[in-house]
């Protein structure tokens, strides 16, 4: 008898800690109809954007070019472009070009085919006749190089052109530690935002809180006067050193910065 009461009296309190669970779950349900139809308060906030210019004149210079000769025997072609390819770096590093910035890019051997014609050669290669043969294989080694001594340029280009360089291009100026001047753009960037929220946050009588969003728009060089050579063609009797005007480059950071308000 004793046993059932007290098993009456745990079931009773378990019953009226679940209505008590249950109760306070409708007053919550209750509590948020309120909201219902209604928007939650926007969050307060003002954005803002900064720029930062970095201007210097470039301190490195690249460049690359190739080595090629046509031979009916492989190894025939390959020792002349071993041996003018030799040559030109040795002459680069002479003219103190570090080896680390002397490198291979690419090295072809490939079959070089003619065709033999009978009559009209344009009407018998049109139609698809003609016997083809083999008329030399072709070997070519293309390098690039990178100039710490900018004002070294024209004098490396004119040297290696004598020494039997073909397709020298891709000349241009960088700088040799871009990332830090990014760096520096960026700061200056994010100090000029920074000011124009506090003085922004001074006028309307509020203050800043918090970052609530960061964007950086790029990293974008502008060039001055910057030389750049799509091709040369150096050689031939008497060494011509061509005129390499370097000029300025500027680094330019943009940001947009989003500040919470109180």
């Amino acid at each position: 008898m004793l046993n059932n009461i007290k098993i009456q009296k745990a079931v009773f309190a378990v019953l009226i800690i679940l209505a008590v669970l249950l109760l306070g779950k409708v007053f919550a349900e209750f509590g948020s109809l309120r909201y219902i139809g209604t928007n939650p308060q926007a969050q307060s906030i003002i954005s803002v954007s900064g720029k930062g210019e970095v201007v210097a004149v470039p301190d490195i210079a690249t460049f690359s070019f190739s080595v090629e000769k046509e031979s009916l025997l492989v190894a025939d072609a390959q020792a002349d472009v071993a041996k003018r390819t030799n040559d030109i770096i040795a002459f680069l590093k002479k003219n103190k070009v570090e080896e680390k910035d002397i490198k291979t890019a690419g090295y072809n051997i490939y079959p070089r085919y003619e065709y033999q014609t009978i009559g009209d050669s344009v009407s018998v290669l049109y139609q698809g006749g003609g016997k083809r043969y083999l008329a030399a294989y072709v070997v070519s080694q293309s390098i690039s190089v990178k100039v710490r001594t900018v004002g070294d340029a024209g004098k490396l280009l004119s040297g290696i052109g004598e020494l039997g360089a073909e397709n020298v291009s891709g000349l241009s100026f960088d700088f040799d530690k871009r990332d830090e001047m990014i760096k520096e753009a960026r700061g200056k960037a994010i100090a000029e935002a920074r000011a124009e929220a506090e003085n922004l946050a001074k006028a309307l009588g509020v203050r800043l809180v918090r970052i609530v969003s960061y964007n950086d728009n790029g990293r974008y060089p502008i060039y001055y006067a910057k030389a750049e050579a799509a091709s040369y063609s150096i050689g031939g009797g008497g060494r011509v050193t061509p005129e390499i005007p370097v000029g300025e480059d500027k680094i330019i950071s943009q940001v947009n910065i989003t500040y919470e308000i109180k």
